[in-house]
């Protein structure tokens, strides 16, 4: 048995898979989110390491048999989160998580500190990722930043503290702009552009390496019969792909998470930041994938269901599995700024065309569109490229709706999978790497395809009209930007 524990943004998940793959069991425990200031997003890191330690404790005392033949534990996590701390390993502020926005300014700072930058990172500098929310606490913060000793990104810190294993893999390292994606190691050059040096960095390894072991104390506690061995873990994108078995160049899945994600496998470093597209090193050795990501996707449906007082699933029923055409209003989900491909955290979502007239259910298909069309956005960035997926997976939260499966194979144009367990991809990626660390095995024996429930083509006549609509709904950004300021 195998153990995948993910810290999420929203929850905290621990599921149990079996030698073939399966997952057997899940628990997860919720997690909060502070927004004392606009564009801020904090989290203490302690609700993390509580909520593994309880959804263990659930499988521990739901599933005694089970857990207590795990032999490989890996760890999940969302990306860029800057947990910092001092020498003692104390805690030293709030992290500052990968939606938070005010480092806008310190971005700059950065590419004019370092000329080739961008080529190193393989990423424009956006305020999501880690380092500029250093510089942020340097200069607002100096106190702190004075006496940073270590910066652990989230799931790296709740190892450390269950495992003593101060280490960070490739994947979730690749979202800190202080690593060398080509070379896959730290780069001195910058982590000097971010005032810091690779003595407040964790040891590096790649996610399937094996890098510790569960403490006796834990394994005790949960009834293990060994000390299981814990892997290099993976940033949840990354997870999920391992999850998703998308280790091979071509392979290709859109996650609609909190946030969504577009992503593509790579056999190289393909690195494409004036689009905004992620390149970063995958969970495995001498692979790499490309992103395109988008802050809210599956929040701007939560977030629906919040202001119009109704379940999401009570939003989605009067819709039906199947959609005419567009709808006549448009939504842009940028409710938390937005990442590919306009890099911009300031902006906000909007609705137009709403009219005397309008229904709920207009309302609600446009969101679920805006974020389709957002989702194609990023696509465009990636073909950008040359990366070109002939059919894509779908994963997350979103995947559950058929409705919005058939909504982004229409606006994708391709083909668009839904899939089995495809809500617990970055668990289940966790626990596979674990299960690499402890058998040695290589990950095309361990990860395998997730079976496709249905499949979804475009329809030729809903796609060209969303073509249409999606160049009518581009225009509306520089209206929402300015709406903004």
């Amino acid at each position: 048995m195998f153990l995948g524990i993910d810290i999420g943004t929203s929850s905290v998940k621990a599921v149990l898979v079996n030698a073939d793959g399966a997952v057997v069991a899940s628990a997860s425990r919720p997690c909060t989110v502070s927004r004392p200031h606009p564009l801020w997003s904090e989290q203490e890191p302690e609700q993390w390491v509580t909520g593994a330690v309880a959804a263990v404790d659930e499988l521990a005392a739901g599933w005694p048999d089970a857990v207590a033949e795990v032999v490989g534990v890996g760890f999940s996590g969302q990306m860029h989160g800057a947990t910092l701390l001092d020498r003692a390993g104390k805690i030293l502020r709030p992290a500052i998580l990968w939606n938070d926005g005010r480092s806008f300014a310190q971005c700059a700072a950065l590419e004019q500190a370092l000329p080739d930058f961008r080529a190193v990172s393989g990423n424009i500098a956006m305020p999501g990722f880690t380092s500029p929310k250093l510089l942020w606490v340097a200069e607002h913060e100096p106190e702190i930043f004075a006496a940073v000793d270590k910066v652990l990104l989230p799931k790296a810190y709740v190892r450390w503290r269950l495992c003593s294993a101060m280490v960070e893999d490739m994947s979730d390292a690749s979202g800190t702009l202080w690593l060398d994606v080509a070379g896959r190691g730290w780069s001195d050059d910058l982590l000097a552009a971010g005032k810091l040096t690779r003595a407040h960095m964790p040891d590096l390894a790649e996610g399937s390496d094996a890098v510790g072991r569960l403490p006796a104390d834990l394994a005790r506690r949960w009834g293990m019969k060994t000390q299981p061995v814990i892997a290099g873990g993976a940033g949840d994108c990354a997870a999920s792909a391992v999850g998703l078995a998308a280790t091979a160049p071509g392979d290709a899945f859109l996650s609609l998470g909190t946030s969504g994600v577009v992503w593509a496998t790579t056999d190289r470093y393909l690195p494409n930041p004036a689009s905004a597209v992620h390149a970063f090193c995958h969970a495995l050795p001498g692979v790499w994938h490309q992103m395109g990501v988008m802050l809210s996707a599956a929040a701007s449906l939560a977030w629906a269901s919040s202001v119009l007082g109704a379940s999401e699933a009570e939003l989605l029923a009067p819709l039906g599995e199947t959609v005419s055409g567009p709808s006549p209003v448009a939504f842009l989900p940028y409710l938390s700024g937005e990442r590919t491909p306009h890099n911009d955290p300031t902006v906000r979502g909007l609705f137009a065309g709403l009219g005397a007239d309008t229904e709920r259910n207009a309302l609600v298909q446009a969101v679920l569109e805006g974020v389709a069309f957002a989702a194609r956005d990023n696509l465009m960035a990636l073909n950008a490229t040359g990366t070109t997926p002939a059919s894509i997976d779908l994963a997350g939260g979103g995947s559950r709706s058929r409705l919005w499966g058939r909504i982004c194979a229409d606006i994708l144009g391709v083909t668009v999978h839904r899939i089995e367990d495809g809500e617990v991809g970055a668990a289940l990626g966790a626990a596979h790497l674990g299960r690499m660390a402890a058998t040695g095995e290589a990950p095309g024996v361990v990860c395998r395809k997730p079976r496709r429930l249905e499949s979804f083509t475009p329809d030729p006549a809903r796609a060209d009209a969303y073509a249409t609509a999606w160049e009518r709904w581009r225009r509306l950004y520089p209206l929402a930007k300015e709406y903004a300021s």
